[in-house]
């Protein structure tokens, strides 16, 4: 799971008359309805939808609260019929780009009847990883055309927290996906407001950053998929609304230096301190990052209240420094005190209620991993509910909390049938295992889905990927009319995830396994059995195994090397020494609680607190890295990514020519 959080966006300039319903509606700019001419001639024009439907992307104005509201209850009732229009829209688009045309023939592009293409889209198109699409990607970043996926132009790569070879992988996105998040992002308000009242009376202090990108060879941007949204027009060109007023200006989000656009947004929400009635950041693990680095420099930012101006030294960027500056302005001795006076208290429990007291909650994503951080954040944050509001990847934006003061545990998204095409790989659990339950290229559809089932999520988006695997386990808790709401459970094959990093279990072997050679001095071996005992002292120990820590952090992957070297959200990797038969142990606490002696495997990741008491009761030593892993932006191989397309469009007509082999039809 890779996001985002409320952030409300409309644009207006012409009005477009949406006739797709009982009433006309006026829809900004922002939210076409009509498709821009295709970039193959191979595409398709999308046939128009039923009348009874709303429109794939809606007119949703986030001020018209009942109207929202009323579209979520059309979307949801008719999931069923809107998932078969959007798998029909995409194909009827995208049947005649290169990639689709390998599986469905050179006749694909033609006009077919809907059923007759879905049908075969689901039998000869196969369910696929990353690995699979990546010599498409990379040839359209080497600047091949954005035809190969898509009818519609390419016009960003949005890097994910998931990562191939190490490196973040490349999403595919197009002009009108950002009209699509826009719309999802406009939905937020009007269901907090059926919970919250007065949401309009305040600003929102959320803390927004930009990352680090890179141009392709082709020239287009590759970027995260938040960094790309608050770059867009959507977001910087929004126009003014009581539900868009932020603490920080766009010249503190939009500032490339982290820790000067964390400096210049904290000094924004202390400033405006009076008018703050929601806080919060994407990630839990990111707003509480700002509360320590509010614990780090409370007084020179209370420096900078009571001066009224902006410390150069700490805000050098000059858009920025001059934007915050104008916030400050003028000294306020009296507000400098007061919020000197709550952080210089003996403790900081409810520093978040006290600093900020219109607060009304706190927005972050407190699902999947970010679960670990919710003790913090009820310490910091006073008893201030914890809200997660929608449900989002870089593939793809899916669905919104439709119950969004329900505590963390409880949260459930209910998944949007008009932002992609939905289907499932059934999951069986036992104990801790997981299992694929699917017969070939069947899948179970979106309304299918079975209350209390797991599921892997598997999207065919509008820009590209088919029935592209995204790796998010989820559990189904209910509906919401026909739409399915799901528990996010976890990543699929995760066993690290400290900030948005998402390391897997192969890529910590291949880190482990560098630096186990690093113990031959010390005559030791790495186990999960007893080890023998050292022979070597303490200082020469302390040093071999601190170099072990900083090997292993070398051997992760981009993400997790970024958010300890750039971003500094993640510190130093630590090494627990165990005693002899500390895993024995483990093995028979697992075997009390039901686990097979006969298949019994050491787990690689233990987050059950009886069996992290057994193992931290026999500790014997603790090391951490004393170096930062190197870490550089992405860059796309050309030469690599052409010898894997090769492969890969070879592939792709050895798998036609099976089918047709098969007698597929």
């Amino acid at each position: 799971m890779d996001l985002t959080m409320s952030t409300t966006t409309t644009t207006s300039t012409s009005p477009v008359t949406d006739h797709d319903h009982g009433h006309h509606n006026l829809l900004s700019s922002s939210v076409s309805l009509t498709s821009s001419p295709p970039a193959s001639p191979a595409a398709m024009p999308p046939q128009p939808p039923p009348p009874s439907l709303p429109p794939t992307i809606p007119a949703c104005d986030p001020h018209d609260g009942p109207a929202c509201l009323q579209l979520v209850e059309d979307l949801t009732t008719h999931a069923g019929a809107i998932q078969r229009r959007v798998l029909g829209e995409i194909l009827a688009m995208n049947a005649g780009t290169d990639y689709l045309r390998g599986f469905l023939g050179a006749e694909a592009g033609r006009r077919r009847p809907d059923e007759e293409l879905a049908a075969a889209f689901k039998e000869r198109v196969p369910v696929v990883e990353y690995e699979d699409v990546k010599p498409y990607i990379e040839r359209i970043a080497n600047g091949a055309p954005s035809s190969l996926i898509s009818s519609k132009t390419i016009t960003e790569l949005l890097t994910s927290s998931g990562t191939s070879g190490g490196q973040p992988k490349l999403m595919p996105s197009t002009e009108e996906e950002l009209d699509r998040k826009t719309f999802l992002y406009n939905l937020l308000i009007p269901v907090m407001n059926k919970y919250v009242e007065d949401l309009d009376k305040g600003r929102c202090m959320y803390l927004l950053f930009v990352k680090p990108e890179m141009a392709t060879p082709s020239g287009l941007v590759a970027r995260p998929v938040l960094t790309s949204y608050y770059k867009s027009r959507h977001f910087r060109d929004r126009p003014d609304s009581p539900y868009t007023r932020y603490t920080s200006p766009n010249a503190a989000i939009l500032c490339p230096d982290s820790a000067q656009s964390m400096y210049a947004q904290l000094l924004c929400g202390l400033a405006r301190r009076g008018e703050v009635l929601r806080v919060g950041a994407v990630f839990a693990s990111a707003f509480l990052r700002a509360v320590k680095f509010l614990e780090a420099h409370w007084r020179a930012l209370c420096d900078d209240l009571r001066s009224g101006r902006v410390d150069g030294a700490r805000v050098a960027d000059p858009a920025c420094r001059d934007a915050v500056a104008r916030v400050v302005a003028p000294p306020d001795p009296a507000l400098a005190d007061a919020v000197a006076a709550e952080c210089a208290a003996a403790s900081w429990r409810g520093i978040v209620r006290r600093l900020w007291p219109r607060t009304k909650y706190i927005d972050v994503i407190v699902t999947g991993s970010m679960a670990q951080y919710v003790p913090l954040l009820e310490f910091y944050g006073g008893g201030l509910p914890l809200v997660s509001t929608m449900y989002a990847s870089s593939e793809c934006y899916f669905g919104i909390n439709l119950r969004p003061l329900d505590r963390p545990e409880d949260v459930a998204y209910t998944l949007l049938p008009n932002m992609c095409y939905y289907e499932f790989i059934k999951v069986e659990k036992d104990g801790g295992e997981e299992e694929e339950v699917r017969d070939g290229n069947k899948l179970v559809d979106l309304v299918d889905v079975e209350i209390g089932g797991y599921y892997e999520l598997v999207v065919t988006t509008f820009t590209g990927l088919y029935r592209y695997r995204v790796g998010d386990i989820l559990q189904v808790s209910g509906f919401h009319n026909a739409a399915p709401q799901f528990r996010f459970v976890h990543r699929r094959n995760v066993v690290l995830s400290v900030d948005t990093d998402k390391t897997s279990e192969d890529d910590l072997l291949r880190a482990v396994t560098a630096a186990k050679r690093l113990l031959a001095p010390l005559g030791a071996i790495l186990s999960d059995s007893p080890p023998p005992p050292s022979s070597d002292g303490g200082d020469a120990v302390a040093r071999v195994m601190a170099a072990c820590c900083a090997e292993v952090e070398a051997g992760l992957d981009a993400v997790y090397r970024r958010c300890r070297s750039r971003d500094r959200s993640v510190g130093p990797l630590e090494i627990r020494v165990v005693s002899p038969g500390a895993f024995d142990a483990l093995m028979d606490l697992c075997v009390s609680h039901g686990s097979s002696v006969n298949q019994y495997k050491t787990p690689r990741c233990i987050k059950h607190p009886d069996a992290i008491a057994v193992l931290e009761a026999r500790v014997v030593g603790r090391f951490f890295s004393d170096t930062v892993p190197h870490w550089e932006p992405f860059k796309v191989d050309a030469a690599a990514a052409m010898d894997a397309n090769d492969g890969a469009t070879a592939a792709a007509a050895a798998a036609a020519a099976s089918l047709k082999d098969e007698g597929a039809p």
